[in-house]
């Protein structure tokens, strides 16, 4: 059986995924594992992200409910005190505590308390989102670099199958194939890695930006709420 016989039946190149990677030149080795050990991390940041927007999605609706259910904000707020558990939870006793911790002092409930409780409001928004947002900037990097990161691997496979042409000076299938192919494989990790991460960044994205968005209009309704108050002691 000829060369190009065993290589089309398998006898002499192994073109499985697995053994591509281990037949690969140790450049082309270091991209495939750089590229699988990003797209290992963005996934465990994708189902981490997803499992706590479901949940905080499902704590804002509770909390919502709870508020707006005609109680006293005050009994609330005791019920919570330091118990809060997610963003909104923290965002309501933050301005209560600063109303509570005004009128504890003797301070005169005017448009300065107000104003006050909207910037500590705005704060914890800030401070909240800031820690919601972790990680989700290593997903636009994975989705930004990676298909380039594989190119570069790509590049140095073909070079080095360049190279064996040239040593063996034989330009049959047989030979080009297995470098090509270590070559291309590493182009497709890279794109295995990139896809996900950035169709989970424009989606997180765009989740947290509805969260946020929540979360200020709460802030809102709940500064609108306290300004009614100041005008009835006033």
């Amino acid at each position: 059986m000829d060369v190009a016989s065993q290589a089309l039946t398998g006898g002499s190149h192994n073109l499985s995924m697995l053994a591509l990677f281990l037949q690969a030149d140790i450049v082309v080795k270091a991209v495939m594992v750089m590229l699988l050990a990003a797209s290992f991390w963005s996934w465990a940041v994708i189902f981490d992200k997803a499992f706590r927007l479901r949940r905080l999605r499902r704590q804002a609706d509770e909390f919502e409910q709870s508020f707006w259910s005609g109680g006293s904000i005050d009994d609330l707020y005791d019920k919570l005190g330091a118990k809060a558990r997610h963003p909104m939870d923290m965002l309501f006793v933050a301005a209560m505590q600063e109303w509570r911790r005004s009128a504890s002092k003797g301070l005169r409930a005017d448009q300065s308390l107000r104003q006050r409780v909207v910037q500590v409001m705005h704060i914890t928004i800030d401070r909240e989102m800031e820690r919601l947002e972790k990680y989700i900037g290593f997903l636009a990097t994975v989705g930004s670099t990676a298909p380039f990161i594989g190119l570069f691997g790509t590049v140095w496979g073909i070079m080095n199958s360049f190279q064996s042409i040239a040593a063996t000076k034989n330009t049959s299938l047989a030979v080009v194939a297995p470098g090509i192919a270590e070559a291309l494989f590493a182009t497709a990790v890279g794109l295995v890695a990139a896809i996900p991460a950035v169709v989970a960044y424009n989606k997180f994205t765009t989740d947290l930006g509805r969260y946020a968005a929540r979360l200020e209009g709460f802030a809102g309704e709940f500064s609108a709420l306290l300004s009614r108050r100041i005008d009835e002691r006033s």
